[in-house]
């Protein structure tokens, strides 16, 4: 907290790590060898489930004008519970909202369950209390907040749970309603310096378009660039002319969407297509509807190849009880997405491999499928249905 302040003040800029990493890593000190941007304060490193790795700039006014915009959305200064790793956007950013009030946070153990989170909300001393998930973590929450009435109690004094990082399903919105549970929905990204639509609507002076279907965003917020990769900068981070002939820094965020009556809506990664037979099929869409049905929250979609279509999406997911039967799932996909976006098949496992903060490691369910249909080639038939995976793949 103390070089994050220094950082904020101008003083030296900081690269927050996981842990576990070695600040004498090569590639770190390849990082820190490199010419920062003018005016930088934090570097991010994020790979997200792509893998792709990246090094975003973010000036101190940017991570202050994020913080400011959150305070005053949720209607004032409060209490952070940090539930995430502070080298992420999403923990660093409930350091820079502490940092700007001088409220002390209350730190959760990297991967704290649902229980240890609300036994330290319990500790919580301010009038306003906040906290911020991922949605596994906002599961859990409810799962415990549904079969204990204490626990309930606890989740709903928080005056925010903001929950960001990926979609939130319409199941998940619903058992929060039902418990009282104040859920804030963020959208937003390491180059946008955390959340910055809330509810599918701007907060401070964030703009919103759609670009030949993606979804890009100008403000203040906005990051410095990516740090020793100009082409990479220049490619994300466009400027056009406004109405008033303004020059306007706009950030492509490769997301898919749409605006209906001013909210934003965004449907997935306009990377993550598959092609069958000749129908243009989204994984996140898929990935939405299986969301939404009781057990598969989870839900993981993925391309596969085959031999008449070109392309079928197969799904992946963790067990949970009183999960509907895979028919069901994919009957319901068929209905709302149309016969190409019907999967393959299903493949279960206790634990999804993820990263740090929470999300699913695409790189690593993929590698897994790939050998695990190695295993089963000579099982497979063209009706394929349910494959339940042997367990062994952990986190």
């Amino acid at each position: 907290m103390a070089a994050l302040d220094d950082a904020l003040a101008g003083g030296a800029p900081i690269l927050p790590l996981a842990s576990g990493i070695d600040p004498r890593d090569p590639e770190i000190e390849a990082l820190k060898a490199q010419r920062l941007p003018e005016g930088t304060a934090v570097v991010v490193r994020t790979s997200g489930s792509s893998g792709i790795p990246k090094a975003v700039a973010l000036s101190a006014e940017a991570l202050k004008t994020s913080a400011a915009a959150t305070r005053e959305e949720l209607g004032g200064a409060g209490q952070w519970l940090v539930t995430l790793p502070p080298n992420l956007i999403s923990g660093l950013q409930m350091l820079v909202r502490s940092a700007s009030t001088r409220i002390e946070p209350v730190f959760a153990p990297q991967g704290a369950d649902a229980r240890t989170l609300l036994d330290l909300a319990d500790t919580m001393t301010h009038e306003r209390r906040y906290i911020s998930v991922v949605p596994v973590q906002l599961t859990r929450l409810l799962d415990l907040a549904e079969q204990d009435e204490d626990a309930a109690d606890t989740l709903r004094q928080f005056d925010a749970v903001l929950v960001g990082g990926q979609a939130v399903s319409l199941e998940q919105r619903r058992r929060a309603h039902l418990l009282g549970v104040k859920l804030r929905r963020s959208y937003g990204m390491t180059e946008t310096a955390g959340g910055c639509v809330y509810d599918g609507v701007e907060i401070g002076d964030t703009r919103v378009r759609i670009r030949d279907g993606e979804v890009q965003l100008a403000g203040s917020t906005l990051a410095l660039g990516y740090v020793g990769d100009e082409a990479l900068t220049n490619d994300r981070f466009v400027t056009d002319k406004d109405r008033n002939g303004e020059d306007v820094r706009w950030y492509r965020t490769g997301d898919s969407g749409e605006l209906l009556g001013g909210m934003l809506t965004v449907t997935g990664r306009l990377d993550r297509v598959l092609i069958s037979g000749g129908v243009n099929v989204s994984l996140d869409e898929i990935e939405r509807v299986a969301r939404e049905l009781p057990g598969w929250g989870s839900t993981v979609a993925l391309a596969t190849t085959h031999p008449e279509w070109g392309e079928r999406p197969s799904l992946v997911v963790e067990t949970e009880p009183g999960a509907v039967p895979f028919d069901e799932v994919r009957e319901a996909i068929r209905t709302r997405l149309g016969a190409a976006a019907a999967p393959e098949w299903a493949t279960e496992t206790e634990t999804l491999p993820r990263l740090v903060g929470g999300k699913p490691d695409l790189q690593a369910i993929e590698a897994w499928i790939g050998t695990l249909r190695q295993s089963f080639a000579r099982l497979r038939v063209p009706q394929a249905t349910d494959l339940t995976a042997a367990e062994g793949v952990h986190e």
